[in-house]
């Protein structure tokens, strides 16, 4: 798949020094999963999203959260036509191939349960009429720490819808000097274009649900699976099991493989079961990359 490593260095090419995090990134999207992207202020979420849908060559929009955000805002409201005596319905942000919704833990609970069956079913029902959202539909949010002032919690059941959690973190000292020297990110993404456009995305997503997984993997997935259930509180959901193999499907096809390999599997489960881990065991903020590592310490790899 040569434009899948075009891709992935067309956005290597903004985002410099973060090479894992950008394919986390592209693999999830390929496993058509949406993509919470947590970190401090100024580290690039938002940029990073940015040229995830101008390099994938997406339709998208940015909807800030803010405290104040209605649920109308995210969907979209019927409004009364005067002229044709009928509600019409008009579209929200969300009826867009790749919906940013920036800083989503700084509006209400009430906003953020808006995106629920827009994430889940990829369709929004409004006054009892169902509208599907278009294809590919994928839903990338960014997220302040949880001690960040004015910052909600995601609540179990949003969070979940989230294939994978991935943070940026600070740049290395090299990277860091070529971003000073570079100046300003929007510049690079003005430069950037598409590589990939939606029928190439969704031949790429049909390419890794062929990506070949034999018995012995599976069997890895379930005792992973498994052993969660047994080292803390709340293991993982037969909903992540899933997800954990179609991302780890998503990684092998950006590495250009056709069968799954343990590595896979390894490369991709901190970010697709950390958030979850970290939110059901209750050990606090940042332990879910701690959890996900005892996790994959204490299961056998496959030979």
């Amino acid at each position: 798949m040569s434009r899948l490593r075009d891709a992935v260095a067309a956005v290597e090419q903004v985002i410099l020094g973060k090479p894992t995090q950008i394919r986390l990134c592209l693999a999830c999207l390929l496993a058509r999963g949406h993509l919470l992207l947590e970190d401090v202020p100024g580290v690039g979420k938002t940029t990073l999203a940015h040229t995830l849908a101008r390099v994938l060559g997406l339709e998208w929009r940015r909807l800030q959260f803010t405290s104040d955000l209605l649920p109308a805002d995210v969907v979209g409201v019927s409004i009364f036509d005067r002229v044709t005596q009928q509600f019409q319905f008009r579209p929200g942000p969300v009826f867009t191939q790749l919906l940013l919704a920036d800083e989503i833990n700084r509006a209400s609970p009430k906003a953020q349960s808006a995106l629920l069956e827009a994430m889940e079913e990829r369709q929004v029902s409004i006054d009892g009429v169902t509208h599907p959202l278009p294809e590919p539909f994928f839903v990338v949010a960014t997220q302040n720490p949880h001690e960040q002032l004015g910052a909600f919690g995601l609540p179990e059941s949003q969070l979940d819808r989230f294939l994978m959690r991935v943070s940026l973190g600070y740049p290395d000292r090299e990277s860091e000097r070529a971003l000073l020297l570079a100046g300003e990110r929007h510049e690079l993404l003005e430069a950037t274009s598409a590589v990939l456009n939606p029928a190439e995305l969704l031949a790429a997503q049909r390419a890794v649900r062929a990506i070949y997984v034999g018995a012995p993997l599976l069997d890895y997935v379930q005792a992973l699976v498994a052993r969660s259930r047994t080292l803390f509180q709340l293991g993982l959901s037969p909903r992540a099991a899933q997800g954990l193999v179609r991302a780890a499907q998503g990684w092998a096809l950006l590495a250009e493989e056709r069968a799954l390999l343990p590595e896979h599997v390894q490369a991709v489960l901190p970010s697709v079961a950390a958030h979850r881990l970290e939110q059901r065991d209750g050990g606090g903020a940042g332990q879910g990359a701690r959890l996900a590592a005892e996790l994959l310490a204490a299961v056998p790899v496959p030979v």
